[in-house]
């Protein structure tokens, strides 16, 4: 809706994105877009649930945050609850982790790309809004959108046969993993890689193919320079599970290496604006605003060196000659989310391949060692940390999560901005103008019930609405 007497259009609510947000566009007097603001519009406040609780149950409730990434936050959260133990995991629950992990990615990238974000690429960014969804694509394309449901399934299903449901599994435990992995399992999973794998690679070939009917988008969609941050292995691999964080511009020259992700205050500054609660994040080095930086596929592949499976690392190398410098739009997230899933799907193989995959000893058992844990890893969207504090019984006493839509929430409002004044003009507003400053958002695939921890900032609204529509009364707190 436009609102002509403070010159403001408003994108409410933003769609085919997990969570609930709006878009407010400011115009001068001109029509131009003079700023833009991503407001994320609900609060979740899970630090504060986990004040009381007994340490254990922590990557149980943690998964509770979200329903497309729980096992995202079962991980980061039995990461700080094995430093709370103070214990070594066996290794056969380290891989089964990692089995759990690349799983998540692949069916919250699939959501991702072909549920939200295929309307824009398959029907075009001009499409009539009533058909721009899932079940548009199945008109028009019904072969993509079965291979995007098949390669959705190929991930929740890996979830279902190590974690004993698709969402919200607690299979994942301090010390490990609470249940070891069966041959059946195994077996149905290799037998899946195939179909997974020709999916990746078809999907990735198509994209390609079509990059050039976007060369508007991809010149204007968070097309700036930046920071990006993600996890790397030692030899500057890619990772998923563990590693620690390196930092690199927008010319791929590494910022900071070797960063550990248990000391993120150092490096990760966290502020609140009383405009959304989102709590974003920057890179503490360079300030406020001048520390913009990116995370999650994008900036995993900009700060990777290599990959690590051959055909994603055939991929990367690719990606990495779409410019000289590093790749600076954020249309290109589709393109790094595909090549991710390709990595994805090789490396399962690799994994399940390992002879010491089906061993019984994949948990160790200990009393609390320590008072404080961080655990670490790369979920679909970027860095996810948990900060943990217990007392002498084990109850916790104080948390804090990096979540990784977070860390884009600059990035996003600059995007979302470079867009409107490219695409939207205040003397007539027509859908496609306002599709294209969503889908920038759709790019980013931010996870808002995840992100959703500035409290006491925003003020909370509660409005009751009659039939018609009217406002009948309406509440404030705090007030004034």
């Amino acid at each position: 809706m436009t609102d002509k007497a403070h010159t403001t259009v408003v994108i409410d609510p933003v769609t085919r994105i997990e969570g609930h947000a709006k878009i407010t566009l400011h115009l001068n007097e001109a029509g131009r877009v003079e700023d833009a603001r991503f407001h994320v519009t609900q609060f979740r406040g899970f630090e504060k649930f986990c004040e009381g609780r007994p340490f254990s149950e922590m990557p149980s409730l943690m998964a509770r945050i979200c329903g497309i990434c729980p096992v995202s936050h079962l991980i980061a959260s039995a990461k700080a609850c094995d430093q709370l133990l103070a214990v070594r995991i066996p290794p056969t629950a380290d891989k089964l982790r990692r089995i759990f992990g690349l799983a998540q990615v692949v069916q919250s990238h699939a959501l991702s790309f072909f549920y939200l974000s295929s309307p824009d690429l398959l029907l075009g960014m001009d499409a009539d809004p009533a058909s721009a969804h899932i079940f548009g694509v199945f008109e028009k394309r019904p072969e993509v959108a079965r291979q995007g449901i098949r390669l959705r399934q190929f991930g929740q299903q890996i979830i279902q046969r190590l974690g004993g449901k698709r969402i919200h599994p607690a299979w994942v435990v301090p010390g490990g993993v609470s249940e070891p992995l069966s041959a059946e399992n195994r077996d149905a999973i290799l037998s899946a890689i195939p179909e997974a794998q020709q999916i990746a690679t078809q999907t990735l070939e198509w994209f390609k193919s079509t990059r050039e009917n976007f060369r508007e988008e991809i010149s204007t969609f968070g097309n700036f320079p930046s920071l990006f941050m993600g996890m790397v292995k030692p030899d500057g691999g890619l990772t998923f599970y563990d590693g620690h964080v390196r930092v690199a511009d927008e010319s791929r020259k590494i910022v900071a290496d070797n960063l550990d992700p248990r000391n993120y205050s150092d490096y990760i500054g966290e502020k609140v604006e009383s405009w959304t609660y989102l709590k974003s994040t920057y890179y503490k080095p360079s300030g406020w605003l001048d520390g913009i930086y990116r995370v999650g596929p994008l900036a995993r592949l900009n700060v990777a060196d290599r990959i690590g499976t051959p055909l994603a690392n055939q991929e990367l190398a690719e990606f990495h000659e779409l410019q000289r410098t590093a790749a600076l739009s954020s249309f290109y997230y589709h393109h790094a989310r595909l090549i991710e899933i390709l990595y994805c799907v090789e490396r399962l193989a690799e994994l399940l391949e390992d002879p010491e995959i089906l061993s019984k000893h994949v948990r160790a058992f200990a009393t609390p060692n320590a008072f404080e844990g961080v655990g670490a890893c790369e979920a679909p969207r970027g860095t996810l940390i948990h900060h943990y504090k217990i007392d002498e019984h084990g109850i916790m006493r104080w948390c804090n999560l990096i979540i990784a839509t977070g860390h884009n929430g600059l990035a996003m409002n600059r995007s979302i901005l470079q867009v409107a004044k490219h695409f939207v003009n205040g003397e007539k507003i027509d859908p496609s103008m306002l599709n294209r400053v969503e889908a920038v958002i759709r790019a980013y695939d931010p996870c808002l019930s995840c992100s959703t921890h500035a409290a006491g900032q925003m003020p909370l609204r509660i409005q009751l609405v009659a039939a018609d529509g009217r406002i009948v009364d309406e509440l404030v707190f705090p007030e004034g």
